[in-house]
């Protein structure tokens, strides 16, 4: 890494500061119950956990909002929740970490997406059970959600879509985030970043960035990558097929590929012990959407997200990077 890159990476951490960032997408709350496998139940071939202790942390497009928060950027959120002491969970967890959360709207014919996880004390999972309902929001709760939207977007200095097929990223609710772009008042406009999920493909068309993993980009482009060569031809692909700016195109061990305009280049993983790549996305489009609001180029946005998910792949569940943490891996 060159010494004018680590500069400019500086330079760039410090000015996250209070930088405005818009997430839209779909909140989870992510629910730990730890304990010790001491045998095998004689009702069936499962083993039996003893009960240690339980903890949340946030999840989904909440996890990319506190990893915004936690890197210095001011947030706001927009989501669903239920009815239901899951969303007061959710709520009291975003505020403790310093996220408005005041653009989550409750839906009482839904639970708050909810994933209970039972880990051993050596963070091994045993089972996961959901709490969800994942058809599209539509009628009152999508028309709220799209005033949500252009209520919030019209100061931020990044528009991060974080779409898990919940039901809250719907075709009405991307347009209403291309139209805040389009009527934005800054001198740059400001970019829109997506975490996608293949059969919204088609609604991503105009954004800046799109950030399909590996798999999705196989499965977008029907060409299988096993090479830089096969990584560039495909991120090449997805960019014409999503109609989009840019692709980066995320590949564990293998690093990054990114195409855009002006840069097409391979980023090599950071190499580190791998722990948990739970959430490891959402870090990512949290330091490149901020990065991009901070005036980095696409390839210096791409590097910085590079070292952030290389940090938090060693911690277990969803988790969050500081810029200490990101400064001292550059």
């Amino acid at each position: 890494m060159t010494t004018r890159f680590v500069t400019r990476a500086r330079d760039l951490v410090q000015r996250f500061e209070g930088v405005p960032v818009l997430v839209v997408g779909d909140v989870m709350l992510d629910r730990f119950i730890v304990g010790r496998v001491t045998r095998i139940s004689p009702e069936a071939p499962v083993p039996i956990v003893r009960f240690e202790s339980e903890y949340v942390r946030l999840g989904g497009a909440a996890n990319v909002a506190h990893n915004l928060s936690v890197l210095g950027a001011r947030v706001s959120l927009v989501g669903i929740v239920g009815d239901d002491a899951a969303a007061a969970t959710l709520r009291a967890q975003l505020a403790a970490a310093g996220i408005n959360a005041d653009g989550l709207v409750v839906d009482p014919g839904r639970p708050t997406t909810e994933k209970v996880r039972v880990v051993t004390e050596r963070n091994q999972q045993v089972a996961r059970v959901d709490y969800e309902l994942d058809t599209d929001v539509s009628g009152s709760v999508e028309r709220t959600i799209v005033e949500a939207v252009a209520g919030r977007a019209r100061d931020a200095g990044a528009l991060l879509v974080s779409d898990y097929l919940k039901g809250v990223i719907t075709r009405p609710v991307i347009e209403a985030l291309r139209a805040s772009v389009e009527r934005s008042a800054k001198t740059e406009r400001p970019p829109l970043i997506v975490d996608p999920k293949i059969p919204h493909l088609s609604c991503y068309a105009g954004a800046t960035l799109v950030t399909p993993n590996h798999h999705e980009a196989e499965v977008a482009t029907h060409i299988r990558i096993r090479s830089a060569d096969d990584a560039r031809e495909a991120a090449r692909a997805f960019r014409l097929r999503a109609q989009c700016e840019a692709a980066l195109i995320t590949r564990g061990e293998h690093g990054m590929w990114l195409s855009a305009p002006q840069a097409e280049e391979s980023i090599p993983a950071v190499a580190r012990e791998v722990s948990d790549v739970t959430g490891a996305g959402d870090t990512v489009v949290a330091t490149l959407a901020l990065a991009l609001a901070a005036g980095a180029s696409m390839i210096d946005a791409a590097v910085l997200a590079n070292h952030a998910a290389g940090i938090v792949v060693g911690k277990f569940g969803p988790s969050t990077v500081t810029r200490d943490e990101l400064l001292a891996a550059i």
